[in-house]
Formats: structure tokens, sequence, C-alpha cells
């Protein structure tokens, strides 16, 4: 029932987000021109762009996200129902890994850089710099904060 409503809540927060084609039997290419850049799912916390490349992060299935962060931006201590596999596209990522937020305890990863986290790993992310990363799994995607007062759907 829990993770029911959690999927649910998930799928709304995709809305407004256009998706280039469904995974099913299609070749797809994107240039960088191409990316369509769109608000990010709204479990994310404000400011935050997406463009959905490939597939449909709502449903089961292969899905390429990409996600543009600004400056300053941070994701409070979180977890995901299926692997988390990101690219650092540009900008750079500092990783911490746990229940709580603690930016002396992150790795720094430079564009280029490459992370995968099993399902329900907890973690969290700030951005000292504008960073495009791109998320490439298995849906549906979502996302539980640790504490429920830092999602910021509950504040809506």
């Amino acid at each position: 029932m829990k993770i029911a409503s959690i999927l649910a809540i998930s799928c709304f927060g995709f809305c407004g987000i256009v998706s280039y084609a469904s995974a099913e039997n299609v070749h797809q290419m994107v240039t960088p021109g191409d990316v369509k850049w769109g608000p990010a799912p709204k479990m994310l916390p404000a400011g935050a762009q997406a463009a959905v490349l490939f597939g449909d992060p709502t449903k089961e299935g292969l899905f390429a996200l990409r996600l543009k962060l600004p400056a300053g931006y941070a994701i409070a201590p979180h977890t995901h129902p299926a692997d988390e596999v990101v690219t650092i596209i540009s900008g750079a990522t500092n990783l911490g890994m746990g229940k709580t937020a603690d930016r002396s305890a992150t790795k720094a990863l430079p564009a280029g850089s490459f992370f995968a986290l099993p399902p329900e790993t907890p973690h969290f992310v700030f951005f000292d710099e504008e960073t495009v990363l791109q998320v490439n799994t298995n849906g549906p995607w979502g996302l539980k904060y640790i504490n429920p007062a830092d999602d910021p759907q509950k504040s809506q």
C-alpha cells in the first residue's frame, strides 16, 4: 500500500514532461540541441528542470531522464525503489551516503563521473554549480524522503 502511494504520487510529478519515445522497439537519437527542458517532477525541490529522452519514468521499463540543477540546489536524504544509475554530464555533484545530510561527508563527482546505487539506498546530493545529470534505469521512478518533512509535495 505504501509503495503504491509513493508510485502514484511520483506519477503525478511527471505531468508536463514530454517523452521523446517509448521504449518499445524504437530507434532513438537525441542531440544536445534537441533536448526540451521542462519543469522537473514535483517530487524534487523547486528550481530543477527535466527532459525525458527515452521511455516513460512513470511506467515499468527502461527510461533516460536528464535533470538540470541550479547552483546551490540540494536534495535531502532519500531513497529510490529501483536501482539509481547516474552519469554527470556537466557541472559537478556532491554525493553523500546515509540518512543525514552532512555536506562534509560528500564525495565530489565532476562531469564525466558515474554512480550506481542499489534500491532503497539512503543518499543525498548538493550542487555548488549548475549541473546536468542523466538517470538511466527502469521505471517506475520514485523518490522517498527519509524525513517526510523534506518532501516538497507535502508543503504544497
